[in-house]
């Protein structure tokens, strides 16, 4: 228990400082971040035409409302918590490249979600939108990463043990 909670801490310290650089952030974040907004804008332009990207905004171009994507908003952080957690977990690395592949796409997949219900909320009412993005989607997020880790973790266990009607395992030698 004490390797795995090194490991995580260590994987995020490193992870989030490697974040935090202005190349990584320029050439990674920033652009992924607005590939967000647009797909973001795309999903919503298939129920409703006014809405449109640009860079990291999200915004409706009839009334001018938008969001903009920030850091801490892009998904990037709550992936790093979670493939920190599954890099640092003792389990096979073709198990941990799965969790790795499923988590992002779990964490991405809820918080393009997020996104578009701010998008709404916001439009709607703003201390109903302060409310979700501050605390209700901040929570949202980080269950999605434990959930998401649970279950990575309980498939692993379960590949793990033998079916019921294979033969018992053969006693070491003596």
């Amino acid at each position: 228990m004490l390797r795995f909670f090194l490991i995580f801490l260590a994987l995020q310290l490193t992870l989030f400082g490697i974040n935090m650089l202005n190349w990584v952030q320029q050439h990674l974040v920033l652009p992924w971040t607005a590939l967000l907004a647009r797909v973001c804008a795309g999903l919503v332009t298939w129920f409703d035409a006014s809405a449109a990207a640009a860079g990291k905004v999200l915004w409706n171009t009839q009334t001018g409302f938008g969001v903009s994507i920030e850091p801490g908003c892009n998904g990037i952080e709550a992936c790093i918590v979670l493939f920190a957690a599954i890099v640092a977990f003792p389990e096979r690395w073709r198990h941990k490249l799965l969790g790795l592949v499923a988590g992002f796409a779990a964490v991405q997949g809820l918080n393009v979600v997020r996104v578009i219900s701010l998008f709404y909320l916001g439009q709607w009412s703003t201390t109903v939108f302060n409310f979700a993005h501050e605390y209700l989607w901040q929570g949202l997020i980080m269950l999605d990463v434990l959930v998401v880790w649970l279950l990575w973790v309980r498939a692993g266990e379960r590949s793990r043990v033998p079916p019921p009607d294979a033969p018992p395992p053969a006693l070491p030698p003596a």
